[in-house]
């Protein structure tokens, strides 16, 4: 009996510290947009006036473990399960099978190097700062609209005559016609072409050419944004606030604690993103008295608000830009968008 019981604690032991298929999201650190890291600025900005922002707009952040980012074992899965902080989710519903942590490191990295370059377009674009942004195409999606006439590098100019100038521009001509056929002029391999494609409407009922997209902008100014260790497009909604309140005379936040999170695009449209109830609870634990949700994460935010924390539903960099403003001006967050 004792060399069995021994037998089963070493079995029970070994079992536990088995690799586990799940993936671990707690809540990670905070980073003040209009503050410093390691003593620097964490937005800078050559070639135009600034000014020296008060209070803090926070980007939040998910501490992940598991998958790509390094196996956890069955103790530590049992422990995140009974930590309501923590989210315990199958790997394969958040990573494609086969991916490697090199692979995530470099997608980590494009995404956030796209969501500042986008936030700074967005925040620009909010202070009617001009600047050019260049479309091109860098693939297709599947059951494309654009299978066989548009190709990986084509740049795109104009649509039915009109200059694209902005993913707005471009969406906007695609849903004015209601499906029907545009005519798309796009540089391919140096030498302009004429392409006529017929978009198909997507689940949420708009009109699409089905490519993937990327954007090249020329900024009149330099935008520097330094912050390692921090991976992913989540963070664009408070990088723009950060780069308007650091471009504009006083204090946008009126001096208090703000926090949140949301993707953006060049036009100011606030996106969802992964982990929204850690990020609540690690804005609340940084300091935040409010804190700035992607309307499509509301779902999500309902029943996973902290005590104490304020939560604000934002569909663009207006509304955010107008949420932080009437509150740090003392106004009820009661007349502001809730989830």
């Amino acid at each position: 009996m004792a060399v069995s019981g021994g037998l089963a604690l070493v079995l029970t032991a070994a079992a536990v510290l088995l690799p586990s298929p799940y993936v671990l999201e707690a809540p990670g650190p905070t980073f003040n947009t209009i503050g410093e890291v390691d003593g620097d600025p964490l937005i800078q900005i050559d070639g135009a006036e600034t000014f020296t922002p008060d209070g803090e707009l926070d980007l939040t952040t998910v501490f992940v473990r598991g998958g790509p980012n390094g196996q956890v074992n069955v103790l530590d899965t049992i422990r995140a399960w009974a930590d309501p902080d923590e989210d315990v989710l199958p790997e394969q519903l958040v990573y494609p099978e086969g991916t490697t942590s090199s692979e995530l490191q470099e997608q980590n990295a494009v995404a956030m190097t796209s969501s500042q370059e986008s936030a700074i377009a967005a925040a620009l674009s909010h202070e009617d700062i001009d600047y050019t942004e260049e479309l091109s195409v860098v693939g297709l999606g599947p059951d494309s609209a654009a299978e066989g006439l548009l190709q990986e590098g084509d740049v795109l100019r104009s649509i039915d005559g009109g200059e694209i100038d902005a993913i707005d521009t471009l969406r906007e001509a695609l849903n004015d016609g209601g499906g029907a056929a545009v005519e798309l002029t796009v540089v391919r391999d140096g030498t302009p072409r004429e392409v006529s494609v017929v978009p198909k409407e997507s689940d949420e009922g708009d009109y699409q050419l089905g490519v993937l997209l990327a954007s090249t902008f020329d900024f009149p100014f330099d935008v520097t944004i330094q912050l390692d260790d921090v991976g992913g497009p989540s963070a664009g909604t408070m990088f723009a606030l950060g780069i308007i309140d650091t471009l504009t005379e006083g204090d946008l936040t009126g001096g208090r604690h703000f926090a949140g999170t949301g993707t953006i695009d060049s036009g100011g449209s606030v996106g969802p993103i992964g982990g929204i109830a850690q990020k609540l609870i690690g804005a609340r634990a940084g300091g935040a008295e409010f804190f700035l949700a992607p309307t499509e994460n509301c779902d999500e935010v309902i029943g996973n608000i902290p005590e104490g924390l304020t939560v604000v539903s934002v569909a663009t960099l207006d509304e955010a830009v107008e949420a932080v403003r009437t509150l740090g001006e003392g106004g009820d967050a009661a007349e502001l968008a809730s989830c």
